[in-house]
């Protein structure tokens, strides 16, 4: 038997009616009519009589309660266990992040986290792929996106600004000698790819990256402009904004668990700090400058 039929036929049992079960699963009535039914095929025998006002069990359901409801009370025991097992801050966390976010600025807050919580075993890794969540490679993602998946449990923190920057001896030599700017390309990403696209006009690029970090590399080098993350781009001292920030290139900062681990408490405890830690640095991530 699939347990999910079991906890469909309990709630039926429980409510004495199809409407009420579909109310205490939050699903739609006929979901529960076409499942209960399919249920009883599958078994070979009519659990449930349709009587007025409501269902009836018939000595057949009866019998797969009582056995439905010993299901019911070793899986909460198991959940019970597990989340009590969870609940000591003791174990591996593996959280999945940005490679120019995980080096930069959110490397103290990693630190601190662990000074605080010494027995969590911190596994950082680089990654923008939402399936390592999905597929559990990661117990928590912070991610940069307007659209995260609706597979994953998610908090928007705050709003992370662009725009380009240059060296300060690039913009020097640009304003003496003028001419057009000229283009990093980049393929970090496809929202930095499309913006440089839109704003060079699909103007043909001696030098591409496919890396945040060594996009930045290239313009303190002179090797000309491109858009940059201003939490990035601020905290550099041999660069400059050409432009203030458009809001057209904000995006939203998230942090993302699987919904299997929203009782885990390392993985709270994590996501927690991190929303607490973020924010202070909010005006960093928004585009005003900070220190």
């Amino acid at each position: 038997m699939d347990w999910d039929d079991l906890k469909l036929f309990l709630a039926v049992a429980r409510n004495g009616s199809v409407s009420g079960a579909a109310r205490q699963l939050n699903v739609q009535h006929s979901t529960v009519s076409r499942r209960l039914r399919q249920f009883e095929q599958t078994l070979g025998a009519r659990l449930v009589d349709r009587v007025k006002g409501g269902c009836q069990l018939t000595p057949a359901g009866e019998h797969v309660r009582e056995t439905a409801l010993r299901v019911e009370r070793e899986v909460l025991n198991v959940d019970g266990v597990l989340q009590n097992q969870d609940a000591d801050m003791i174990g591996p966390l593996r959280v999945s992040a940005l490679s120019n976010m995980a080096t930069t600025i959110l490397m103290p807050m990693f630190a601190q986290f662990n000074e605080r919580y010494p027995q969590v075993e911190l596994h950082i890794m680089v990654s923008n792929l939402d399936a390592s969540l999905a597929q559990r490679e990661a117990d928590v993602a912070i991610r940069l996106t307007n659209t995260p998946t609706d597979t994953l449990l998610g908090k928007r923190i705050v709003t992370v600004a662009s725009t380009i920057y240059a060296s300060s001896d690039y913009l020097q030599q640009h304003q003496h000698q003028g001419g057009e700017l000229k283009w990093l390309g980049v393929e970090c990403c496809g929202f930095h790819k499309t913006w440089t696209r839109q704003l060079c006009q699909n103007a043909s690029h001696t030098v591409v990256s496919d890396d945040t970090l060594l996009t930045l590399s290239m313009i303190r080098a002179g090797l000309g402009v491109s858009i940059l993350p201003c939490f990035m781009g601020d905290a550099d001292p041999a660069l400059e904004r050409v432009c203030d920030p458009d809001p057209a290139h904000d995006l939203g900062l998230w942090i993302l668990l699987h919904p299997d681990l929203r009782r885990t408490a390392r993985v709270l405890a994590f996501r927690n700090y991190m929303v607490e830690a973020i924010k202070q640095r909010r005006d960093c991530f928004s585009g005003k400058l900070c220190e």
